[in-house]
């Protein structure tokens, strides 16, 4: 796997455990009221609390694959299927919340699917 893919991948991941912090250890900041588009009052509520939590997890786990494919495993076609995954999950997100999403949430993966690809 060529340089600028481990570059561009770990730092998907890095974006991805971003993500799990906000959403499993600062499930009510104002940083994270932020970032969603949420109110301070919508994210003390515990059914919304727990929801962002197994959703950070799944960001957390998701970043732990990326590295294990691109450092451990050197995996190009694991590269490719998770960031396939990662930029489908973000096109459903700009298609049914916000059209933003398959930047914020799939640039980074689609400029690593194309330096893998190439």
């Amino acid at each position: 796997m060529s340089k600028l893919t481990l570059i561009l991948a770990t730092l998907v991941a890095l974006e991805f455990f971003y993500i799990m912090y906000l959403e499993t250890f600062r499930t009510t900041s104002a940083k994270t009221a932020k970032v969603f588009k949420l109110t301070p009052a919508d994210l003390s509520n515990p059914t919304v609390q727990t929801l962002f939590k197994n959703q950070g997890i799944y960001n957390g786990l998701l970043a732990v694959l990326i590295l294990l494919a691109v450092f451990v495993f050197a995996s190009k076609i694991a590269t490719v299927i998770l960031m396939g995954y990662i930029i489908l999950v973000a096109v459903y997100g700009s298609l049914t919340s916000n059209p933003k999403i398959i930047l914020m949430q799939g640039g980074l993966a689609i400029l690593t699917l194309l330096s893998t690809l190439l």
